[in-house]
């Protein structure tokens, strides 16, 4: 039986070991972490991450073929295949703060494998990480390996938070680097032969290491260019009055361009976009290409202005002042199907809200209220100026209620802010949320989920991104 270890419990490494259980029963996985408490989730009835199918998978692999431990440097000397899948965070202080890749994690994953290993492995680079990331690995590998040999490969992974298993088991490629030297290929053709048990020959990409490490860069900065591309258009939309799901359905049909990632909204989130951006431009800039880096940064700078416009529009809409007044958050995830929150748009909104001194209701199906407290009393670096933004005060904490009710959290609300693009949003009886609103009533579409015709029929003053304004905001400009 191949053994396999995977370092990192997280949203991608638990998921991603599950479905080569599920789909290789000869093979032993074995997901790894120092968090005790993550693996006691792991192996309890309710999982550490919310992921559509994700429990069906885990349920019929576990104990089986499939385990989750906190023994890391026993699994790890055994293991023939490791996976690394550390938390690569953008680096807050030293060189390179508010951009690099902090790469703590994954650099004393790679010294403990050196230190507890007696056989040979092949070690797979799972994270997101800089250019040349495997080149180091290898160098800490081989400098402290006492006989060991090591092949390094990049096997970075293609995930979307939502469709994650779907996304495994269906995967659009699987995309494999490797040292182009005979042992190298030999490594590459191993793990290919994994994959090959339910992938398609023709969708198992092989590269050079730096290709391999390169392409989720480029590929998480093509998606997020896309997002804040259609985003810039809809802030002219509002302006000329054109509507930005008409104007994205129209170029979406040219076959060079296509329809995905064309739906405006309040802006992107996740654990990917920013960072990885962050870590292109940084990598640009120690290459000495500033013309690429500034070009990349600003799709994040297009991001920024998208949430800091909707938060204005919300402020301005209601005579310039929110003091004292209710404001319904409707989603707090970075989007549907998750219950992830890393670098939510709903974050930004609610902070500026408190800082204007009003008092939120937030309903979101799956965050926790200790999540939202959490996120909203947060230090975040500031990746542009590099200074700390301030986060929510011990006063302000009264100001934020969590409800776990839509129709409670918008009662006796001046306004509603739809966040988040999960589907029961659609369904919401509007009519009754009205009817317990404070009037004027203001509902502002964050990620254009209902139908603003309707609710103006209704009563509401609506504000939906990039389309026509309603004659009330007119009157009442947004400067971002």
């Amino acid at each position: 039986m191949v053994k396999i270890c995977c370092i990192g419990a997280g949203y991608v490494g638990g998921p991603t070991m599950a479905v080569i259980a599920l789909k290789c029963p000869e093979l032993e996985v074995v997901v790894v972490d120092i968090c005790a408490s993550r693996i006691d989730a792991w192996n309890s009835d309710k999982l550490p991450i919310y992921e559509p199918g994700l429990d069906d998978v885990v349920k019929a692999c576990r104990g089986r073929n499939l385990f989750f431990s906190t023994d890391i440097e026993k699994h790890v000397a055994d293991a023939e295949i490791l996976f690394l899948s550390v938390n690569t965070p953008t680096k807050t202080s030293g060189l390179g703060a508010g951009k690099a890749a902090d790469l703590t994690f994954w650099e004393k994953a790679a010294r403990m494998i050196a230190d507890v290993s007696n056989s040979d492995k092949i070690v797979v680079e799972k994270s997101t990480v800089p250019v040349k990331t495997a080149e180091a690995i290898e160098k800490i590998l081989n400098h402290n390996n006492n006989g060991v040999k090591y092949q390094v490969l990049s096997n970075p992974e293609f995930l979307s938070e939502g469709t994650a298993i779907e996304d495994l088991l269906y995967p659009e490629r699987v995309l494999i680097g490797g040292r182009e030297k005979p042992e190298g290929q030999k490594a590459v053709q191993t793990l290919k032969d994994i994959y090959a048990r339910w992938v398609p020959d023709d969708l198992i990409i092989t590269t050079n290491l730096w290709s391999a490490e390169l392409s989720k860069l480029a590929s998480n900065a093509f998606q997020a260019q896309r997002v804040s591309s259609i985003n810039a258009m809809s802030a002219l939309c509002e302006a000329t009055g054109a509507s930005v799901s008409e104007v994205a359905y129209a170029i979406g049909m040219d076959s060079r361009i296509g329809p995905k990632f064309l739906n405006s909204s309040v802006g992107f989130g996740g654990s990917c976009f920013q960072k990885d951006i962050l870590n292109l431009v940084y990598i640009c800039e120690c290459n000495g290409l500033p013309e690429v880096a500034n070009y990349w940064k600003q799709v994040i700078k297009i991001n920024d202005y998208q949430k800091r416009r909707f938060l204005n529009r919300v402020i301005s809409s209601m005579f310039n002042t929110v003091s004292g007044k209710k404001i319904a958050i409707l989603g707090f995830a970075f989007k549907k199907d998750t219950a992830d929150t890393r670098e939510s748009a709903s974050i930004f909104v609610s902070q500026g809200l408190l800082r204007e001194k009003a008092n939120i209701s937030i309903y979101d199906p799956k965050v926790t209220e200790d999540q939202i407290q959490y996120d909203l009393a947060t230090n975040k670096l500031d990746w542009d100026n590099q200074v700390p933004q301030q986060p929510m005060s011990p006063t302000a904490r009264k100001q934020v209620t969590v409800m776990w009710d839509p129709y409670e959290a918008t009662k006796g609300a001046h306004g509603v802010c739809i966040l988040t693009e999960w589907d029961e949003f659609k369904d919401l009886d509007y009519k009754k949320i009205y009817d317990g609103m404070q009037k004027p009533a203001f509902m502002f579409d964050g990620r254009n989920m209902v139908d603003p015709v309707k609710l103006r029929e209704i009563g509401f003053i609506v504000y939906s991104i990039g389309r026509p304004l309603d004659p009330w905001l007119l009157d009442m400009p947004a400067v971002a």
